[in-house]
């Protein structure tokens, strides 16, 4: 298992719970400014996911042209279904919000006003 998924993976449930808007609004002041911040992580943890798991896929790809009949693979197979049980990259980004361990900052456009 990768670090990747070991680190997302651990104590974050796979199902979604509800969480106080209050305490999401808490975090930066503005509850659009906080989902803001939960959507671009989660696009981040996206993005690695994929990139892995198809780093992890393309050890079993064939490149060949014919219209062979596809074998199936029991360890490509085991791959993506442990991937799908990984819980959503929303998920776990707001779970990582709400632990505070996502580092942001405001762009201080005024400063040039």
């Amino acid at each position: 298992m990768s670090k990747l998924r070991r680190q997302l993976s651990a104590n974050t449930a796979s199902v979604v719970e509800t969480k106080s808007l209050v305490d999401i609004k808490g975090r930066t002041g503005n509850l659009y400014e906080s989902i803001a911040i939960i959507a671009k992580r989660a696009n981040q943890i996206n993005i690695a996911l994929k990139e892995e798991l198809h780093n992890k896929l393309e050890e079993f790809a064939t490149h060949t042209d014919s219209l062979e009949e596809i074998h199936e693979n029991k360890e490509q197979i085991e791959i993506s279904k442990a991937y799908e049980r990984m819980p959503n990259p929303a998920i776990l980004a707001t779970q990582e919000f709400m632990d505070n361990k996502i580092y942001y900052r405001k762009n201080d456009s005024d400063l040039f006003s």
